[in-house]
């Protein structure tokens, strides 16, 4: 039904709330693969932000969402894009504790020098959550 919904209205994707919040990031905030795969596979940007600067793949790290971090990444999502704080993907997954994230984004490319506005990087984060697994990937 989401596909022929896309099919016949493709501004459907561009769509917004008063978040500024795209279908996409939507769907991946609320964990929803088959539809994250409908929307990517749609025509949906993997790099949309809200008004915040949140891209989805950010809304994923942060939520610990390993399986559509990986749709995202597959998809062509920038694992450095940064939101209006300087946050970055690695920043959320080392913040909210989400160690297969933090492997994943690595093996992607992420850069583990970006800081966020208040100077601090993904290993500061790890850090300050006093997570020594994360203190030990982040430092690898």
């Amino acid at each position: 039904m989401v596909s022929k919904m896309i099919a016949e209205n493709p501004t459907l994707l561009g769509s917004r709330d008063q978040r500024g919040s795209t279908p996409l990031i939507l769907a991946t905030y609320y964990g929803q693969e088959p539809i994250v795969d409908i929307l990517l596979n749609g025509g949906a940007s993997a790099d949309e932000k809200d008004a915040s600067g949140n891209s989805a793949l950010m809304g994923v790290c942060f939520k610990g969402f390993t399986g559509l971090a990986e749709q995202l990444i597959n998809k062509g999502a920038d694992v450095n894009l940064r939101n209006a704080m300087g946050g970055t993907c690695l920043i959320y997954a080392a913040t909210f504790n989400h160690p297969e994230i933090v492997k994943l984004l690595l093996d992607n490319g992420a850069d583990t020098a970006l800081k966020d506005t208040k100077g601090k990087t993904a290993l500061d984060h790890a850090r300050m959550q006093g997570s020594e697994e994360l203190i030990h990937l982040l430092k690898s």
